[in-house]
């Protein structure tokens, strides 16, 4: 799983023409937020037992300044983690 941040802005994902810039919407505290929360996402698919090699989690902040976060899925991970929750789910189901 690559780390967030990692990709940064190397030139090749970054178009300066489709970033618009709104005065006095806080990107800043959205994409903190995403970076928590792209953090917590990785921590518990590590914790559910998924090869987290072919995951890639990105945060970013949208045009309102909100946090999103990015998922990115080779598609043997894909099949892990749908695997993953259909069990989960299935453990659910009965316990109760």
């Amino acid at each position: 799983m690559d780390g967030i941040g990692d990709d940064g802005f190397d030139g090749e994902d970054l178009d300066p023409d489709a970033v618009l810039w709104v005065r006095g919407v806080d990107y800043l505290a959205g994409w903190r937020d995403a970076t928590r929360a792209a953090e917590e996402l990785g921590d518990a698919l590590v914790a559910a037992g998924v090869d987290t090699a072919g995951i890639k989690l990105r945060a970013a902040a949208a045009s309102d300044g909100s946090g999103v976060v990015r998922l990115e899925l080779s598609m043997e991970a894909a099949h892990e983690v749908t695997v993953s929750a259909r069990a989960a789910l299935a453990r659910w189901r009965d316990a109760s």
